[in-house]
């Protein structure tokens, strides 16, 4: 496993920060796991570091930055590309550990709440939450075009079970739903910062995957 040392000092001041009333550390070793487990390439610890950045860059936007930090350490936890429903499981698994754990319950609601909306990554106007998780959720898409390569790349490596025609036309259906998004980012920072890369890069992945499907 990755060196996480980091990841699980920042997994217990949080829940220090937050009021627990039990030991965090072997949960976050836990959690840790989750995120290591082979089947990852993309959705590794890697990314949720980068999530956790991009929420501490975006935190002055948030109504409840913990509860969002919180949200990206579930996010993902649960992640299975060959089932569906993983976020409805990895909101499961935020109530259980965040109950067990003696936080109150609004904020653990709130938590299942932000965890399920990166099922459409649609805030509602207003969700304040919700858009800064959402945008570090999708702040890759806005990277330069060899990071998202790299990023579509790591993708496709944990669809390898999926035909090359069938991938091709669900990973361009996402696409084409991330592009009709009436906004790719809700934050002023990340809208401003993000939005113009991250639409190239998508649609540059899109004709792509639309050429390599013309015989």
């Amino acid at each position: 496993m990755p060196n996480t040392e980091d990841l699980l000092a920042d997994w217990t001041a949080l829940l220090h920060r937050c009021g627990t009333t039990v030991d965090p550390e072997p949960y976050g070793r836990e959690l840790l796991r989750r995120w290591a487990e082979p089947q990852r390439r993309y959705h590794t610890a890697d990314h949720l570091r980068a999530v956790l950045r991009h929420v501490d860059g975006l935190a002055a936007h948030a109504a409840d930055p913990d509860a969002v930090r919180l949200a990206a350490w579930f996010h993902d936890a649960v992640y299975r590309p060959d089932r569906s429903e993983n976020e409805e499981r990895s909101a499961a698994l935020a109530v259980r550990a965040l109950t067990a754990a003696g936080l109150p319950a609004a904020r653990t609601a709130e938590v299942e709440r932000l965890v399920l909306l990166t099922v459409t990554h649609d805030p509602a106007p207003g969700d304040r939450d919700g858009e800064v998780l959402c945008d570090a959720d999708l702040a890759v898409l806005g990277g330069t075009p060899e990071a998202y390569a790299a990023y579509a790349d790591a993708v496709r490596e944990e669809y390898g079970f999926v035909p090359e025609p069938d991938f091709r036309a669900g990973r361009a259906a996402v696409l084409r739903r991330l592009l009709a998004l009436p906004a790719l980012y809700r934050t002023p920072a990340a809208h401003e910062r993000l939005t113009a890369p991250a639409r190239a890069n998508l649609a540059a992945e899109l004709e792509l995957l639309e050429n390599q499907g013309v015989s």
